[in-house]
């Protein structure tokens, strides 16, 4: 009979442990302050029209103005639309990537219970190749093999 209580008490010890570790997880909760839900609208820049499957991307950002590690990542409907509830008030850095368009990237003050962000994707900006470009520095192998030549073209 005393095993039975001995088990009996360890179960208890282990269920009060878990109800305090609940509890002090919660009082985390309370400290962190208010929250807002967020909602994401993703459209093209040029027509408006909405950009599914884009990722939007949020990383909290510290004190120090710094990017904070973690983050999360949200997916665009058909509509191209997003959102979270429970974003603590304060920075957040918003990036948007989507293919064929511009990464998107910017910092938002969070500080009313529901927010919503428009953010318009730009195309890509074309950019110029270096492939026809020619070098024009010598390498040491080529300054000798010219001074050699140069030494021999000389009349004596």
């Amino acid at each position: 009979m005393s095993g039975k209580l001995a088990v009996l008490a360890v179960m208890a010890g282990l269920f009060m442990s878990v109800a305090a570790l609940g509890t002090a997880w919660a009082q985390d909760d309370e400290d962190e302050g208010p929250m807002s839900n967020m909602h994401f609208v993703v459209v093209r820049d040029w027509n408006g029209k909405p950009v599914r499957n884009a990722a939007v991307v949020l990383h909290p950002i510290t004190k120090k103005g710094k990017q904070a590690m973690g983050g999360m990542e949200l997916k665009t409907d058909d509509d191209g639309k997003t959102g979270i509830d429970g974003i603590p008030y304060g920075p957040l850095r918003v990036q948007v990537l989507a293919p064929g368009f511009q990464t998107f990237g910017e910092d938002y003050r969070v500080n009313k219970a529901e927010m919503e962000i428009t953010i318009k994707l730009k195309r890509p900006v074309k950019q110029l190749s270096a492939a026809g470009v020619q070098e024009t520095t010598k390498k040491p192998d080529d300054k000798n093999a010219g001074d050699n030549k140069a030494q021999e073209a000389k009349p004596q």
